[in-house]
């Protein structure tokens, strides 16, 4: 049917062209490599690179160096590629195991579709990045998406991971195009680096500093020259201001080594007479809450215990990395399953009012706690038991808790690595307050946990909260600060 049409010269642009195609807008989907050879948006049915040859010296691309890439599709099929959604390392064709293993059988040489994209680097040309992906509705099990147009920066050769000659390309999303949406853009595509000798771009081994049970590698593919987080100081436990007093523990359940049985645990009695954890993959949280009591340090059981999950520390192989517009951002190198509890929100626990004369510090978490418990403030109210006699100064007559809340975390100057992750209007993660050693729930620790299961290589995200216009500057002045996200309902603002 497809050499009918090219014969009949029925495709829709049978000339190749640089730049956009009418009617083919960003976000467009390709439900095979046919349709794209069908349509003219990239000729070729195997090669990632599609290119214009000698043939085209003639006419309006007479001043133009030939060969010059028009078009890429990033799959997956390179073990060397490396795709940050904006900013992508594309590795060239030739030497491929077509055995579908992924890994290169011999050096890859500067001809064709590799020497058509250096002549972009050198001429400026950009290029139509397309990206394909799995897909069970597509007929042939994938689905290609048209991510925009590119500029390819930078060019390079190098000895892959398997110990053979690519050629790397760099590639930069232009301005002014619509914003990519999380549905499009599949972050899985790169290896997952085995060592950190493989890591690209790295700029800190280890942000912590060997705090965290795991390193944690920062990496930078976007500055020139690259540069390393700064301006905090790396902690993994709550640092307490001077003015601010941690209750007394409370007393705990008489368990013995591990909880079992929740008819008889104090601390299961009050998550309704339930444990919130269930006991797999290292403890997953059943269901957001309100809030969830954990065993502490005056409890029977040891620390294996199911319910105390969250204060394991962090257990995935967590990464920073730098985006073109959002500024550092974190993702994991595992699969992370739902409900598997993350990071903790470490900084300075300080009174929200000793915070106010603070300008430009976008690290305050407010532990909004009873908030979230009684619905104010747009949060849309948990469901669930909660033992509010076990907690102390809940007030409900105490109006000031409902409009302010009265403690916060700052991790503008210290904290862990949640200061780095990003907000999303269609987050992968969640947050819940959780009370272990104390029942007061204006002093709750902050967790973050799986809202689904994560795939590794995808950005980590949360909702932070805002409510639109209700952010004000010292004048008094609303401030507003657009939101990059990407989501497909992204409501365009973060405050």
């Amino acid at each position: 049917m497809l050499w009918q049409m090219f014969e009949a010269n029925a495709t829709m642009y049978p000339e190749k062209r640089i730049g956009d195609l009418p009617g083919i807008s960003v976000g467009h989907r390709f439900y095979s490599r046919a349709e794209m050879v069908a349509v003219g948006f990239h000729s070729h049915w195997l090669n990632g690179i599609d290119y214009m040859g000698q043939s085209y010296r003639k006419g309006v691309y007479h001043n133009y160096t030939f060969p010059l890439a028009v078009a890429i599709v990033i799959s997956g099929m390179y073990e060397d590629d490396l795709d940050n959604a904006e900013d992508v390392i594309y590795t060239g064709q030739g030497g491929h195991d077509l055995t579908g293993n992924k890994r290169q059988i011999r050096d890859q040489k500067l001809e064709r579709g590799n020497l058509a994209l250096k002549n972009c680097v050198e001429q400026c040309v950009p290029v139509r990045v397309v990206r394909g992906h799995e897909c069970a509705s597509s007929y042939c099990g994938r689905v290609y998406t048209y991510d925009g147009l590119y500029k390819v920066v930078q060019y390079w050769a190098e000895k892959g991971l398997s110990g053979f000659t690519v050629f790397k390309y760099r590639l930069r999303r232009m301005e002014g195009q619509p914003i990519l949406t999380t549905n499009q853009v599949q972050f899985s595509y790169g290896r997952v680096p085995q060592s950190v000798a493989e890591i690209r771009g790295l700029v800190c081994e280890d942000i912590s500093g060997g705090q965290e049970d795991v390193p944690i590698p920062a990496t930078n593919l976007v500055d020139d020259p690259p540069v390393a987080p700064s301006g905090y100081t790396y902690c993994k436990s709550l640092q307490i201001a001077k003015n601010v007093k941690l209750p007394a523990n409370v007393s705990g359940c008489n368990c013995q080594g591990t909880c079992v049985d929740p008819r008889t645990c104090a601390c299961a009695k009050l998550n309704g007479s339930d444990f919130p954890y269930v006991q797999i993959n290292g403890g997953r949280l059943i269901e957001a809450r309100a809030v969830v009591f954990e065993c502490g340090p005056s409890c029977g059981c040891g620390p294996g215990c199911v319910n105390r999950t969250s204060q394991r520390g962090i257990k995935h192989r967590l990464e920073v990395f730098r985006t073109p517009k959002k500024g550092w951002a974190v993702r994991s190198w595992d699969f992370i399953p739902s409900g598997a509890p993350v990071c903790e929100y470490i900084g300075a626990l300080v009174r929200t009012e000793d915070t106010d004369h603070v300008c430009e510090n976008n690290y305050i978490f407010d532990i909004d706690c009873l908030q979230t418990m009684r619905g104010l403030g747009g949060r849309e109210r948990r469901l669930g038991d909660v033992s509010v006699s076990a907690i102390n100064s809940f007030d409900g007559d105490d109006q000031k808790s409902e409009s302010v809340p009265e403690f916060c975390i700052d991790a503008g100057s210290t904290g862990n690595i949640a200061r780095f992750i990003n907000h999303s209007c269609e987050p992968n993660l969640f947050v819940q307050c959780v009370l272990s050693s104390h029942h007061d729930v204006k002093l709750a620790r902050v967790m973050l946990f799986a809202a689904d299961n994560i795939p590794p290589m995808q950005e980590l995200t949360y909702d932070y909260g805002y409510a639109l216009d209700s952010v004000s500057g010292p004048s008094g002045k609303i401030k507003q600060m657009p939101c990059y996200c990407g989501a497909a309902d992204c409501r365009k603002r973060l405050f």
